[in-house]
C-alpha cells in the first residue's frame, strides 16, 4: 500500500544516536556528584556576584526609607485644624 509514517523517505548521511529509557538512570550521582559540584562552583562565584546583591538590596533599603519619610505628612501643618 505504501510506506508507514516514519520511513517515507531513505535519507543517507544522517545518524541518529539515542538512549533506551530502560537503560538511564536520571538521578545517578546527584549525591556523591552533584552536590559537591553545586557547592565548589557557589564558593567560585560568591565573591563576586555577593556585593551586587548587598548594593542593590542596601540601595532598595535606602529608597523604600526615603519615599516614606518624605510621603510622610508634617504634622505641624495641621495644629490649627479644628
Amino acid at each position: 500500500m505504501g510506506k508507514e509514517f516514519g520511513n517515507l523517505a531513505k535519507i543517507n548521511g544522517i545518524v541518529f544516536f539515542r538512549l533506551s529509557p530502560y537503560e538511564q538512570k536520571a538521578f545517578k550521582g546527584i549525591i556523591s556528584e552533584g552536590v559537591p559540584n553545586t557547592i565548589r562552583r557557589i564558593r567560585g562565584s560568591i565573591f563576586r556576584v555577593a556585593p551586587f546583591f548587598m548594593f542593590t538590596y542596601l540601595l532598595v533599603n535606602w529608597a523604600k526609607e526615603k519615599n516614606l519619610a518624605l510621603s510622610r505628612k508634617n504634622p505641624k501643618d495641621y495644629e490649627n485644624d479644628t
